[in-house]
């Protein structure tokens, strides 16, 4: 298998990959970057981005992550098309396998694979993604202010989506597979408590409807169930709050991640528990997952990255 030393390798190319490559670059470290499957990640699903300081009229999310790659490629990075399928972390230098071809033994990585939204797996998700399906209530709440909008999931995510969303929109009905919530005691209360969110209990979202946009979900109450009933509710969003999936597969047997699979590092840090090895962006961040944190771990992880080099 053809073999390739590099100082500094990255993993991704969202916010938090880019960045640290602007970084890197600037910092001589020759960095090289695999896109992985989706080069810009997930902003690159995303139409309008209003919350990334310095766009005053905002930017769609293919233009920024285009952006963000031209500036790393004006500084020197190497930018490949590659998707890293093996990792061994046991030793230096550290190895990873690109496309089950190609074998890069790297002094530094710096993992940025992000995490994909779980959806419900409807076909009329992708058919109204970005015209009225999201994943993220922070990122896209702003354009339903004073719209109905629905919430599918019953956890701690699903009620924070909801309460915000709350504040925004004029009508939230948050649709829950279970007859019960699954989120902390607290953030139950704030939902029920909340006069601007229905709880739909034992309902499943079955699908979407509209032209040229989500104006409504179908939905069955008590699936299966001899009473089951079959309805239409009228919305303008839909919001999936369902959890996320780390791209951190690879890298587990060597690095710590919590039960879902998003990697640990010391607080405040990019570091993982392999010298050398640093986590930024979403992979590691389950809390905030913006695109400017992500690019700032970025930020960290490449300077972290430098540091680790010259004091070798």
């Amino acid at each position: 298998m053809d073999t390739e030393r590099v100082k500094c390798l990255i993993i991704g190319s969202g916010p938090a990959g880019y960045t640290a490559a602007i970084y890197a670059s600037r910092a001589n470290l020759s960095p090289v970057l695999y896109e992985g499957l989706q080069p810009g990640g997930q902003l690159t699903t995303t139409t309008d981005v209003e919350n990334f300081p310095g766009y005053p009229e905002g930017i769609s999310g293919p233009q920024l992550m285009e952006d963000l790659r031209k500036q790393a490629e004006r500084f020197g990075t190497d930018l490949r098309y590659g998707v890293a399928t093996a990792a061994d972390l046991s030793q230096k230098p550290y190895r990873v396998t690109i496309d089950d071809e190609k074998v890069i033994e790297a002094d530094t990585i710096i993992i940025a694979t992000g995490a994909a939204a779980k959806y419900l797996g409807l076909e009329d998700e992708k058919k109204y993604a970005g015209i009225g399906v999201s994943a993220c209530a922070t990122c896209d709440g702003f354009f339903y202010r004073k719209k109905v909008v629905a919430v599918v999931g019953g956890g701690d995510t699903a009620c924070e989506e909801a309460s915000y969303l709350a504040g925004l929109a004029s009508k939230v009905y948050l649709i829950v597979r279970k007859p019960f919530l699954r989120a902390s005691k607290i953030m139950q209360e704030r939902v029920m408590g909340n006069e601007k969110i229905e709880v739909l209990f034992e309902h499943n979202a079955v699908g979407l409807y509209g032209e040229g946009g989500v104006e409504g979900v179908h939905l069955v109450k008590r699936m299966g169930q001899p009473d089951e009933e079959r309805y239409d509710l009228p919305i303008d969003g839909f919001f999936l709050a369902i959890g996320h999936e780390p791209n951190s597969g690879i890298f587990k047997p060597y690095l710590d991640t919590d039960e879902v699979g998003y990697i640990l590092t010391e607080p405040g840090t990019p570091r993982t528990k392999v010298p050398g090895v640093f986590a930024a962006g979403d992979v590691a961040d389950p809390h905030y997952r913006q695109a400017i944190t992500a690019a700032a771990s970025g930020c960290k992880a490449a300077i972290e990255a430098e540091r680790y080099l010259l004091n070798g």
